[in-house]
């Protein structure tokens, strides 16, 4: 457990995401994609659906043992709470009510966060929409990790810690990376998941509190569903830089899986993105893809050549407009 990684810097690549380029070829061959763009009218009522069995939850667990909650917690409150954030990241790209309606969504989105315990949504879209637009960026895609990631988790064990950790650093890297003014969204955000958390201990005790918060942070770590993080950007095979999952969890998952797809064609909602792929299959069958996201997070512990730092970046030119 105490091999050092191999690598000790990001892969730095002098060309652009090839996200467009593939993205503009579809199109030009299957101008029928353009179909699949627009909001997806079951979001709204899936993501209501699932606020509503964890607040079921919450009053369930309030007079559970504290063995029982600890296990719910993980069993099922971890899945429930990593699927919102996922469902928060579709709604970040207006799939919920369209991009008319682009208030709607971000309001929407403070709801969808409110059985999560952190408030993040709205800082979630500022930075999720640059990682789009400016996928490996230096000093932009804050989805890449900083360098004392990539120096200090350089052995399996560190990995493993790290991989646990991984809330935290998600949390705490746009601060180093790319820290930007704070907006009255986030504001507001932070205000009316306060205003919940404090509600709910004040309504049901302790124990829905915990079952909420470390849901989430268990959620976000060591968990199968937190092999999507490793999966969509991190380098293991040189030259690519995304990659697909085509397992089960995107049942749970809005189809996060697929993420090449979804990279190039961000507005196009999760449900359609299998779509997308059977339209364009030629475009996607020969990349590599993973079937098991808890290979992933196995492999990526496991193999002395794979770190934080197997990521692909890239200096950017010209102008940068960021959210």
């Amino acid at each position: 457990m105490g091999n050092r990684v191999a690598r000790e810097d990001y892969e730095w690549v002098y060309t652009d995401q090839p996200h467009a380029d593939r993205r503009k070829d579809i199109l030009a061959k299957y101008p029928e994609i353009k179909t699949l763009m627009g909001p997806d009218t079951r979001l709204k009522w899936i993501v209501c659906m699932m606020v509503i069995i964890q607040f079921l939850a919450f009053y369930l667990v309030k007079d559970l043992d504290w063995k029982w909650v600890l296990f719910w917690t993980y069993a099922f409150g971890s899945c429930i709470n990593h699927s919102m954030t996922l469902a928060i990241h579709e709604i970040s790209h207006n799939t919920a009510f369209g991009n008319n309606r682009a208030m709607w969504n971000r309001w929407f989105a403070m709801f969808a966060n409110l059985p999560i315990g952190l408030p993040y949504s709205a800082s979630f879209k500022r930075y999720h929409l640059d990682h789009h637009r400016y996928l490996g960026g230096d000093g932009i895609d804050v989805d890449i990790p900083t360098d004392f990631e990539g120096w200090f988790f350089c052995t399996r064990f560190r990995k493993f810690v790290w991989i646990i950790l991984q809330p935290l650093f998600y949390a705490i890297r746009p601060l180093c990376i790319n820290p930007k003014p704070i907006t009255g969204l986030e504001l507001a955000n932070v205000a009316v998941q306060l205003s919940f958390n404090v509600a709910l201990y004040w309504l049901c005790g302790a124990k829905p509190v915990v079952y909420m918060m470390a849901g989430s942070l268990l959620g976000m770590g060591l968990h199968p569903i937190s092999g999507h993080f490793i999966a969509e950007h991190y380098m293991f095979l040189k030259g690519h830089e995304t990659y697909s999952y085509y397992g089960s969890l995107n049942l749970l998952t809005f189809n996060v899986g697929y993420h090449n797809e979804h990279h190039d064609f961000p507005s196009i909602p999760g449900r359609r993105l299998p779509m997308v792929k059977k339209i364009a299959s030629e475009f996607y069958d020969d990349l590599p893809h993973y079937t098991s996201w808890v290979k992933v997070l196995f492999d990526f512990i496991m193999d002395d050549q794979l770190s934080p730092y197997s990521r692909v970046k890239r200096r950017l030119k010209g102008d940068v407009k960021q959210e």
